[in-house]
């Protein structure tokens, strides 16, 4: 089965580049990793090349659109349709993933199933001391450094960080009473179902629209399989200058009515239509 991993990306070069480190790590490599970049600049662009040198394992493609605000449905829809294989993982250009994170979405994959995880948020001062090192190596990842760093703040975050035996891990996060909603940063699901509910709602901006596309696939009958113990995911600090809330309003509204109306077509998603031809 072909698996290709889609990494969102604007403006940030540095977590970019060690997110592609993560992924060089990975116990099974991705089929592609498609850069879904909402408009950066040449640093972006430099970070990706320098990327393809030191990983030239990683077949990676930069699918790129101009800089016109918080577009990152579009850019999302745009990489989906780009994309060849049968399974697509989602994550951002600003997270760390475990070694075995696309190992344990691709196990997981079934028909009718989507795969929805969790991640850990780095302070800023953890965030400023990663180096690419701390990546290759998975030091990142280990106790000791996450000690140092105080990146465990409470009993759920310890449990995001898989501190117990994997089969444990497993069970508990099938039993966990949390909602299971899509994770832009930790998902994954059959291209075929993105492509049945027209991909990401492009008039959702900034907020939401994950939770968005997941509450379709949910209406269109998909079932989300929870994976919050057994994928860990580290997610790096950053300012949120873009947020908007008359926007967040907005998207809290689309949220709602598709969870109420049971919709699964997002009429400015893959294909500008009202419903599948």
């Amino acid at each position: 089965m072909r698996a290709d991993l889609i990494v969102s990306t604007y403006n940030a070069p540095r977590a970019l580049a060690l997110s592609l480190a993560s992924v060089a790590r990975q116990s099974r490599s991705p089929s592609r990793v498609l850069i879904a970049d909402d408009g950066s600049g040449q640093p972006t662009r430099d970070a990706i090349a320098r990327a393809s040198i030191a990983f030239p394992e990683l077949e990676i493609e930069h699918v790129w659109h101009e800089d016109h605000g918080f577009e990152k449905n579009a850019i999302l829809n745009k990489a989906i349709a780009a994309s060849s294989a049968e399974y697509l993982v989602f994550t951002d250009g600003d997270c760390l993933l475990h070694p075995d994170f696309l190992q344990r979405h691709i196990a997981l994959a079934a028909p009718g199933r989507f795969v929805c995880g969790s991640l850990i948020r780095l302070s800023a001062a953890a965030t400023d001391a990663v180096t690419e090192e701390d990546v290759l190596s998975g030091r990142v990842f280990g106790q000791a450094w996450q000690k140092r760093w105080r990146v465990v703040d409470r009993f759920g975050t310890w449990l995001k960080s898989a501190p117990m035996p994997f089969p444990v891990m497993s069970a508990l996060e099938v039993v966990w009473p949390i909602r299971r909603s899509w994770m832009g940063s930790n998902s994954a699901c059959w291209r075929a179902d993105a492509l049945a509910v027209n991909g990401y709602d492009e008039e959702m901006k900034y907020g939401g629209g994950d939770k968005e596309f997941g509450i379709r696939l949910r209406n269109a009958g998909i079932r989300p399989r929870p994976i919050r113990f057994t994928a860990p995911v580290l997610h790096l600090d950053h300012p949120r200058g873009y947020a908007d809330p008359v926007r967040m309003a907005f998207n809290r509204e689309r949220i709602e009515q598709s969870r109420q109306s049971g919709r699964t077509w997002a009429e400015d998603g893959l294909a500008k239509a009202r419903g599948p031809a």
